[in-house]
């Protein structure tokens, strides 16, 4: 058994993870690479023959695990790609709106270069495009939480809910001959215990060995009070008289963000203002929480039995026309605006930020983790000034973060996870995570826990001992 790691490693976004055994090929998640940096990544050839994949397994929609799927098929891959029922309709949401903003985002930079009479490089063209993303979609083979399933000759998953989105899964892959059969728990990302919507993370039993993601494997979360964070964030944006803007991943975090707006209007501890989910991919998502309440935690489940729903309130507009997004920089007063990209790197938020970044009155409030290099990093971690639609603009407006959103494990509950194991796992491989939080990580597995962790590099090819 070998395992290659193709993304997320010593870095954050990505994720793409090939396993090898006894003739079998198997590829866990294909993800887009988000930091600015590294974004030439996505344009590389594959380090493996897409013919001669077997399957794909992914663990769940976001688009830095699932977002190079539609290249992947383009370049030849013909097998089954393999997740939660879900997870399959979140990808389709998201694969065809990632192709459609990069069709967009290359004709926008071609006009560009042709006006300043010079030649861009590969962004000029999109990495794929509509056609290829609706060439993926077949090729999904909607899986049952807590089945086991055959993949290839030899191989088998089972998936488990991970509790980081919805219908994400930790996955265990298990693999070789009959004499020498190994097992590989791809974490996938990790959630968090007693959040709202979605259940907790499932525990396993054993594993020989973990592929273990690290964001937040050099901290512990704090305890915050989501609530009344969001509430003063609110209430000192409508005393200065500007916009609150709240950058937001398209799954899970909008929905997150309007189930706790909605607990404070019932309360009346903000005041009812204009908010806009200016994201028609979060409105189709929201259509897919709907049609699966059967992986609904016990408290949304109660909410959804009294005919109760937690993302809706007086007040809230979702937006679908491009016209109804622009019209929004034209409302006088306050209004709270969520839109996406969640880091800032494209979608109908940059132009917002257009609109509100040089007016101190308004509020950019990030409320998820920010990549090294995305837009949404530079200023959270104080940019003065930031490169938005090809100039340079000053940053005048407040910027803000809420930490108590993530929807990723800290460090305990990576821990946490990792002792529900009858024995212990013969190795752990950490990706996903900044080098930092993965050194942090390491060492603590070794010196608390008594495990070995390794941190492999980008495009090693490890055969775990």
């Amino acid at each position: 058994m070998t395992l290659t790691f193709l993304g997320a490693a010593r870095t954050v976004t990505g994720s793409s993870t090939l396993l090898e055994t006894n003739g079998a090929k198997v590829l866990v998640d294909c993800g887009l690479v988000q930091e600015w940096k590294l974004r030439g990544r996505n344009w590389e050839p594959f380090a493996f023959n897409p013919e001669e994949l077997d399957a794909v397994v992914l663990t769940h929609a976001h688009l830095d695990h699932c977002g190079l799927l539609p290249r992947l098929v383009r370049a030849g891959f013909r097998g089954r790609i393999h997740c939660s029922a879900a997870t399959a309709e979140l990808a389709k949401i998201i694969l065809l709106d990632s192709a459609r903003i990069q069709e967009e985002d290359a004709a926008t930079k071609r006009r560009r270069h042709e006006a300043e009479g010079r030649s861009g490089k590969h962004p000029e063209k999109p990495l794929y495009t509509t056609d290829d993303a609706e060439a993926t979609l077949p090729l999904f083979a909607r899986q049952p939480f807590d089945a086991t399933v055959d993949l290839a000759d030899g191989v088998r998953a089972t998936f488990r809910e991970a509790g980081h989105i919805f219908g994400a899964a930790s996955v265990l892959l298990e693999g070789g001959t009959d004499g020498d059969r190994r097992s590989v728990l791809f974490s996938g990302d990790l959630g968090r215990w007693d959040r709202p919507i979605i259940r907790d993370p499932h525990l396993f039993d054993h594993a020989d060995y973990i592929v273990l993601e690290s964001t937040y494997g050099d901290r512990e979360h704090s305890d915050h009070n989501i609530e009344e964070l969001l509430a003063n964030e609110v209430n000192t944006t409508r005393e200065a008289g500007g916009n609150l803007l709240i950058p937001s991943f398209a799954l899970e975090r909008a929905q997150e963000v309007l189930y706790y707006l909605n607990v404070l209007l019932r309360a009346d501890r903000v005041p009812h203002l204009l908010a806009f989910l200016d994201s028609p991919m979060a409105a189709r998502t929201l259509e897919v929480f709907e049609r699966h309440p059967d992986l609904f935690d016990d408290d949304m489940s109660e909410l959804v039995r009294r005919g109760e729903s937690p993302f809706q309130f007086p007040g809230l507009k979702l937006v679908s026309s491009v016209h109804e997004s622009k019209s929004i920089n034209h409302i006088r007063g306050t209004a709270i605006v969520i839109a996406g990209s969640g880091m800032c790197t494209g979608g109908r938020i940059k132009h917002h930020l257009a609109t509100n970044i040089d007016r101190p009155e308004s509020t950019i409030l990030f409320v998820g983790y920010q990549a090294n290099g995305t837009l949404g990093r530079q200023l959270v971690d104080g940019a003065k000034e930031v490169r938005l639609f090809g100039a340079m603009r000053k940053v005048r407006a407040r910027v803000s973060r809420i930490n108590g959103f993530s929807g990723h494990a800290d460090r305990n509950e990576m821990v946490r996870w990792l002792s529900g194991m009858g024995t212990k796992p013969r190795q752990v491989f950490l990706n996903h995570g900044e080098l930092s939080a993965m050194e942090s990580l390491r060492d603590y597995l070794g010196e608390k826990v008594g495990l070995t962790a390794t941190i492999p590099e980008f495009r090693e090819r490890i055969e775990p001992a």
